[in-house]
């Protein structure tokens, strides 16, 4: 062992660096740690079957009511009501599924399991991900239970392959925007029945008074400026025309383009302002 001279100056040795954090490896982060929320969610549907079968009933039950009850007092000119109805149902299903992403949020506060995720070392905004992935996931499930139920009652697709699939594609970027929409109400509730009763009233007026089960033109004059200007007519007219054949008197490229920038306008102010609403919540 040397002995230092007296008044000579150590240098520490240096230390190592701890690891960087960038905007690829928080990224990354998120991405795990949404993945792992989301297949946390889908194992909790698989638990509880009744409540997926159950949520399957209602959007069956509108098909059979609409087409067997109401389509003989229901015009619908250039269009078998039929296939007029299908892709209106498709966004009815899956507006009244994004639901469940405002009554899972309100559950898991109210059960503490927030609290648990914000002690773990992961994303905030991960929870919000991963319910809405998995509601998404979800969506596409009953998507194919619907189209299933609709070809059973007469259904056909008048487009092509990659048409159709664009509209399917179309409804189920609304459902996740409205999945984002829905995830703050969620956030706002103290428990999962509030959240529900907080919901549907927000929910019904855009649904029925929309081009999903009837034609605009046959609602009085006062409500069809709300009926033809709101997003749910937007992404039911370009689902139609996509999925069903051309909308007399709606262009199929302005039909589009709108329910895109809908969608997308919705989704840049839902997503930030449910991540603040976690954050604020928490």
């Amino acid at each position: 062992m040397t002995a230092e001279a007296p008044g000579a100056v150590t240098t520490p040795a240096p230390s190592t660096p701890g690891p960087r954090h960038t905007t690829a490896t928080d990224l990354g982060w998120l991405i795990r740690d949404a993945w792992t929320v989301t297949k946390r969610n889908l194992i909790g549907y698989t638990r509880i079957p009744e409540a997926m079968f159950f949520s399957s009933v209602q959007p069956i039950m509108f098909v059979l009511l609409f087409r067997y009850v109401f389509a003989g007092a229901i015009h619908t000119p250039g269009f078998n009501y039929v296939d007029f109805l299908m892709p209106g149902i498709f966004v009815q299903s899956v507006a009244f599924g994004a639901v469940g992403t405002s009554i899972g949020l309100a559950e898991d506060l109210q059960k503490g399991i927030i609290e648990r995720f914000r002690a773990l070392p992961m994303a905030r905004s991960a929870v919000l991900a991963g319910r809405t992935t998995a509601d998404l996931v979800r969506n596409v499930f009953v998507m194919l239970l619907m189209l299933g139920v609709g070809f059973l009652v007469g259904y056909r697709v008048h487009t092509g392959i990659a048409q159709f699939l664009g509209g399917a594609l179309l409804v189920l970027a609304f459902a996740y925007c409205l999945s984002w929409g829905f995830a703050v109400i969620g956030m706002a509730a103290p428990n999962s029945e509030t959240a529900q009763v907080m919901s549907f009233p927000v929910l019904f007026p855009f649904t029925f008074a929309s081009s999903a089960f009837v034609p605009v033109q046959t609602m009085p004059g006062w409500l069809q400026g709300f009926a033809v200007n709101q997003p749910v007519s937007k992404v039911v007219n370009a689902a139609r025309d996509l999925m069903s054949g051309h909308v007399p008197g709606v262009s199929s490229a302005t039909a589009t383009w709108e329910a895109v920038v809908w969608t997308a306008g919705m989704l840049a102010v839902f997503a930030p302002l449910a991540v603040w609403k976690y954050r604020s919540r928490i």
